[in-house]
């Protein structure tokens, strides 16, 4: 059985988490030497490459497993000293538990801190988060990187649990000024959405697929007109507020403006549903089931529920 020293995983983390063996000698003060000796040592007790000497360092896919156990072993650590009251030497609390979690940006720009917040109220407690789309958070799972995800991806990631989060609904929408200037003369949703792919629309990068995704649906082929791309949630939203373009709109970001008639809704009729999951590993954590128990109960209320 093959069992690693402590301090030998908890330099596999400061090297994947710092994202260089100089960076990692640095946070654990110690000798870049030190920390490739390590990494060698745990390389030749397993008997296979741990990590990809890149910029930044990767871990191969034998190293996502180990990495994986560093964090698991690092959690329940840290709960184990928090529960017998175990103090530093200042006196303080021992040190806070760290949770590394991956949510999309729409998620975290409207309901996720939420969730979180309800942790922190009776739970001491750091989260680590990684923002990614929503059909590439499991990625980070796979990886060990993370611990939960909110993904849309529903079949579960070898050593995680998946369960239904719920639907989140996005609405095609527009400023009143975009509408005038360019789909004036679109009075009905059928020539409304033949217009859709020659105008300009927001993408959130070049990765995003939603508003490309919902034409290929509707129209059968992707649009063509000029994009502009803002990569964070609440500017997203407000350069489609602003007239750069159209754009699908989470109803958390777009329905009192529509009330308020500051966003006109394109296709009343046709609107694009995400349906989203929370992936966390199988281990027996407290602080894990609290973040999952927050994190599900924050969606049901705000999300429509999923449908099978």
């Amino acid at each position: 059985m093959i069992r690693f020293q402590r301090e030998h995983l908890e330099t596999l983390l400061a090297a994947v988490d710092h994202g260089s063996l100089d960076a990692a000698a640095r946070a654990l003060a110690i000798t870049p030497s030190a920390v490739s000796q390590r990494i060698k040592s745990m390389e030749q007790q397993v008997g296979r490459v741990l990590l990809q000497r890149t910029t930044p360092v990767t871990p191969t896919a034998d190293g996502s497993v180990v990495l994986r156990h560093a964090r698991q072993v690092r959690l329940l650590d840290d709960e184990t000293a928090r529960a017998l009251g175990e103090t530093n030497a200042d006196g303080v609390g021992s040190a806070v538990p760290s949770i590394p979690l991956a949510v999309n940006a729409d998620s975290l720009g409207t309901w996720f801190l939420d969730a979180l917040a309800l942790v922190r109220v009776d739970t001491e407690v750091v989260f680590d988060l990684h923002r990614e789309d929503q059909d590439r958070t499991a990625e980070l799972l796979r990886a060990g990187t993370v611990m939960g995800a909110v993904t849309a991806e529903a079949d579960p990631v070898q050593g995680c649990s998946s369960v239904p989060l719920g639907i989140d609904r996005y609405r095609a929408v527009a400023s009143p000024a975009f509408v005038d200037r360019y789909l004036s003369d679109a009075d009905t949703e059928r020539r409304m959405l033949s217009r859709l792919d020659r105008v300009p629309l927001v993408d959130y990068d070049r990765d995003d697929d939603l508003q490309q995704g919902y034409l290929r649906r509707v129209l059968g082929h992707a649009p063509s007109g000029p994009r502009h791309f803002v990569p964070t949630s609440a500017d997203f939203a407000r350069a489609v507020s602003l007239g750069f373009g159209w754009g699908m709109l989470p109803e958390a970001q777009c329905l009192d403006a529509l009330a308020r008639g500051e966003l006109l809704e394109l296709t009343p009729t046709r609107r694009a549903d995400v349906a989203l999951w929370w992936q966390r590993w199988n281990l027996a954590s407290p602080l894990l089931e609290r973040v999952t128990e927050a994190v599900r109960s924050t969606a049901a209320e705000r999300l429509h529920p999923v449908t099978r």
